[in-house]
């Protein structure tokens, strides 16, 4: 499953050409972390297309996730990083899609390199990589395993739920008691739809959007996945650059940031953030990627403007 923002300009060309062949337009693609959909990225996508009119943005749902994990040709295991980041690649042939930038949060990250590991002399284009508050290699998320908010614990402790159940707000107080913040738990139970279609939210019992035993296999892989080939010998073409955050649970630490420098490569520090960088501090991130979309767009002061000549 997947959805496409399109800024102002690509959709006034596609109304001018009508039926006439188009070249595509410069196109980025934003992937979620585990337990996420493309939902947790549609404000960040709409503020790049704003900020650069003449860029689309796909967001996908990766396997086992939103609207991905219900589709009736969905894909079956082994769920691993490799799996997840050729189901997107698949996707942009279907599509007709290169992108010129690839972006990804945690999970995500590790898929986008493993997406442009697969051409490993040269990639067909230029590509822009973005890792969000990730690593190539040892996941070091949230304090450890016996951490709080730890990524494979609630992973664990969501699967011991019994589904259905009657409304959200029993998830959120059993993830609370269990240990984990109330900010993971109130974004957990985003994912959480009606059992029975066309029942309005809030109205009856609900249960999981997301394959969850899909899901631990993907969180295992990711753990598991070791992408430093790819920062040491990048293939021609590639432009990667890692963004780290200054609250992150990520941990970041070690000779890891020594490593992604020395071996040519960015890590951007992203101030007032935690994990979340795309909503935690989402005008630092945009003006941290903006060079990646051709410009540095001030979308502060051109919101400014666009409010006085309203």
């Amino acid at each position: 499953a997947y959805e496409l923002f399109q800024g102002p300009l690509v959709r006034w060309a596609q109304g001018r050409v009508l039926a006439y062949p188009m070249q595509a337009p410069p196109t980025a693609v934003m992937v979620h972390g585990i337990l996420g959909n493309r939902k947790n990225m549609a404000s960040f996508a709409k503020m790049i297309v704003e900020g650069f009119p003449s860029w689309q943005v796909l967001l996908v749902d990766l396997r086992c996730h939103g609207e991905s994990a219900s589709l009736p040709t969905r894909p079956v295991g082994p769920h691993g990083v490799t799996a997840a980041s050729g189901d997107v690649l698949e996707l942009l042939r279907e599509l007709k899609l290169f992108p010129r930038v690839l972006i990804g949060h945690s999970f995500g990250g590790k898929v986008v390199m493993s997406m442009v590991r697969q051409f490993p002399q040269r990639l067909p284009r230029p590509v822009q990589v973005w890792v969000l508050d990730s690593l190539p290699g040892e996941v070091r998320a949230g304090g450890g395993p016996q951490g709080g908010d730890h990524p494979g614990a609630l992973i664990g402790f969501l699967r011991s739920i019994p589904m259905p159940v009657a409304k959200r707000s029993d998830v959120i107080d059993m993830v609370v008691k269990a240990g984990f913040s109330s900010n993971v738990a109130r974004w957990v139970v985003t994912n959480l739809r009606p059992v029975r279609e066309g029942t309005a939210y809030g109205s009856g019992p609900v249960t999981w959007t997301f394959d969850l035993d899909g899901i631990a296999e993907l969180y295992s892989s990711y753990e598991s996945t070791q992408l430093w080939d790819l920062v040491q010998r990048p293939p021609e073409g590639l432009k990667l650059d890692f963004v780290k955050a200054e609250r992150s649970t990520f941990r970041w630490g070690g000779p890891d940031e020594a490593a992604i420098t020395g071996a040519g490569h960015g890590v951007h520090l992203l101030p007032n953030s935690g994990h979340w960088v795309h909503t935690d501090n989402p005008l630092g991130l945009y003006d941290i990627l903006a060079p990646s979309f051709g410009g540095s767009s001030d979308l502060k002061q051109w919101r400014s403007n666009a409010v006085r000549h309203a």
